[in-house]
């Protein structure tokens, strides 16, 4: 696989997008933070992460802390992962982390809500040092609200003793297989919409129009999502695909050795890794074959993860330059070779030798021509719960040929409902 130059490239270009516009936050007086919005003396943050990124988290902190001679900090940890973020941020900003990860799906509803501190400091840097389609999911109205630091998207894990690089091209080679002591050929989380999007993505639908921006626009329930709808009413009656699969079953079935394929992402690779030894294997997810006959290779949802400063920080130039460290090319390293997270630095992208080395990583990476960046504009709060649904009716049967296109119609008008308030 060419893995030149795979992230900065792939996802600058094919990913790019343009975020919602919302109002900016609330630090307008930028000459003033710069010039004298430094504390002196002892400095506390409080720093929120996921919980499996705690010590990575708290060894770095004391690094910055460290390489800090002019001020002593110190620092509080929260547990918070970065697709919780927005929630908890927005009960209480002025109670919330200093510095704190967020999915890049929730910027625009952040600097909306006045949470984001608009970044002053090495803003050129920052933009030069990462892909373009990570900065543009940080920035909203031409102004920088974040630090990016992880590309995310899913793709498929399989045991190599089980399929052959060959049979995971084509997804219905896959569940052809007969497998001695294997219950699931494949597996996927269905009712997930993040997940189940990448039928319709690939039978060539689009959320919120071309570049996910317009709240009036879906056409899942157009001649192309009727094929992705068929497609699917067929799939989940197949015993050999696992219609539900969570993280947890994803995990359990590797380790028990009942489970060939399965789709996840990279926060799950060690794990995997560990299950299936020698016999780990990771690609871009399968091409597969409409009902019309037509070939099409499976799309995904993609985002990125983002370090943010709180509006009401009472250390903006600190924060700034913690989450500017957390955030550099080292960590992002530290994070790829200790986590395999997916870099948005680009000197870390362009390297063909580090990214290859890694199955899951580039998997991501060839997976990531096909993705579809995850918009954050408020619309797209309605996509989760009737995507839901109809994942759920699907596994139930009770969406059928005859009634599909009333289904879909019901879906995509839930999606371009009216958002109340």
């Amino acid at each position: 696989m060419n893995t030149k130059k795979i992230l900065s490239a792939v996802l600058s270009a094919a990913l790019s997008m343009s975020l919602f516009s919302a109002c900016t936050g609330r630090n307008e007086d930028t000459s003033q933070q710069n010039s004298g919005g430094a504390s002196s003396g002892n400095v506390t943050l409080t720093v929120w992460g996921s919980q499996e990124d705690q010590a990575l988290l708290k060894r770095m902190c004391e690094e910055f802390a460290a390489q800090s001679t002019d001020k002593k900090y110190s620092f509080v940890y929260g547990v918070v992962s970065e697709a919780d973020a927005k929630k908890e941020v927005l009960k209480d900003i002025s109670a919330a982390a200093d510095v704190f990860g967020f999915a890049s799906d929730q910027t625009a509803e952040l600097v909306s809500a006045g949470a984001l501190y608009r970044i002053t400091k090495d803003r050129d840097k920052i933009s030069a040092d990462n892909t373009v389609a990570s900065v543009n999911a940080a920035t909203v109205n031409d102004e920088l609200y974040g630090y990016p630091y992880v590309s995310d998207t899913y793709f498929m894990y399989y045991d190599s003793s089980k399929f052959t690089e060959d049979e995971v091209k084509e997804l219905e080679k896959m569940l052809a297989k007969d497998i001695e002591g294997v219950k699931t050929n494949f597996a996927f989380d269905t009712d997930n919409g993040w997940y189940q999007a990448a039928f319709f993505f690939g039978a060539g639908c689009k959320l919120f129009g071309e570049d996910g921006t317009d709240p009036t626009k879906c056409d899942f329930n157009s001649d192309r999502g009727i094929l992705a709808g068929e497609y699917l009413i067929d799939l989940v009656k197949n015993s050999k695909y696992g219609v539900n699969f969570d993280d947890g079953m994803v995990k359990a079935g590797f380790a028990d050795g009942t489970l060939a394929a399965a789709v996840s992402g990279t926060w799950n690779a060690s794990e995997i890794e560990a299950s299936l030894g020698e016999n780990y294997a990771a690609a871009k997810l399968p091409m597969i074959t409409l009902p019309n006959g037509e070939k099409v290779q499976m799309g995904s949802m993609a985002n990125f993860k983002i370090m943010g400063v709180n509006s009401e920080t009472k250390h903006p130039l600190e924060a700034m330059a913690l989450a500017e460290w957390l955030t550099n090319y080292d960590n992002q390293l530290a994070r790829f070779n200790e986590r395999s997270y997916a870099p948005t630095n680009v000197k870390l992208a362009e390297d063909e030798n580090a990214l290859s080395s890694n199955p899951a990583v580039s998997a991501l990476t060839e997976q990531s021509q096909y993705a579809t960046v995850q918009t954050s504009i408020p619309q797209s709060g309605n996509f989760w719960t009737p995507a839901e649904a109809f994942g759920q009716d699907l596994t139930a049967g009770i969406i059928t040929r005859d009634n599909l296109k009333e289904k879909l119609d019901k879906y995509v008008e839930s999606v371009l409902s009216t958002l109340n308030g």
